[in-house]
């Protein structure tokens, strides 16, 4: 039997890591075959993606260090779907589709091009689509906050930048295979509705 694909979404200070794997420990410990992964790989290709945070690069070409890196990413994540795994990923395309779909907005707009759309085509030959996203909502002001005592901030995590993001998440989540959680809920809370969800989707299969 195939397994399932559920990915996890939010913007930076949503708590997703968090969540992902404590999800991860319930489902383990509940006797699941289930296995947690993230993007940015820990790969040399993740690696390349987190060095472009630091650098002064296009945001073209950041897009397509992700991009990479998620192409040999669902390679392993089919594997593990085929040998009838619960595979959970903190972040996958939709974490491009938001974020880059921010910075990329006024560049593809003379264009009269929608940069999610976009991206969304030209990913399509190489992603798995999830069966179940779990998106963490929370505002971006409230994110910012709890990141207030991070050392290093990326680029990403500013006001103007977040908002952008949240937003977009927002639009994306009108897909069916998306579950909106309030990020500002209790760790127990978010774990309990998240595993719920999924187990729910592991029975109707």
């Amino acid at each position: 039997m195939k397994g399932k694909f559920i990915t996890f979404e939010g913007i930076d200070g949503s708590g997703k890591t968090t969540i992902a794997k404590e999800v991860f420990t319930r489902l383990k410990n509940s006797g699941r075959d289930v296995i947690l992964t993230l993007e940015p790989t820990q790969t040399w290709l993740g690696d390349a993606v987190k060095r472009s945070y630091d650098e002064e690069v296009s945001p073209f070409t950041e897009l397509f260090l992700f991009l990479g890196d998620r192409a040999t990413h669902t390679q392993k994540i089919k594997k593990w779907l085929e040998q009838g795994k619960i595979v959970l990923c903190d972040r996958y395309c939709d974490s491009t589709y938001a974020y880059q779909g921010a910075a990329l907005e006024e560049k593809l707009r003379e264009f009269r091009m929608d940069a999610m759309e976009w991206m969304k085509y030209i990913s399509k030959p190489f992603i798995t689509k999830p069966d179940l996203t779990i998106l963490l909502v929370i505002e971006s002001k409230i994110a910012l906050q709890r990141l207030s005592n991070r050392k290093k901030r990326t680029k990403f995590e500013n006001m103007g930048f977040l908002k952008k993001v949240e937003e977009n998440y927002l639009k994306l989540a009108k897909e069916e295979r998306f579950v909106k959680i309030d990020a500002k809920k209790s760790i127990k809370e978010i774990v309990d509705e998240a595993v719920n969800y999924i187990e729910e989707l592991v029975k109707s299969s």
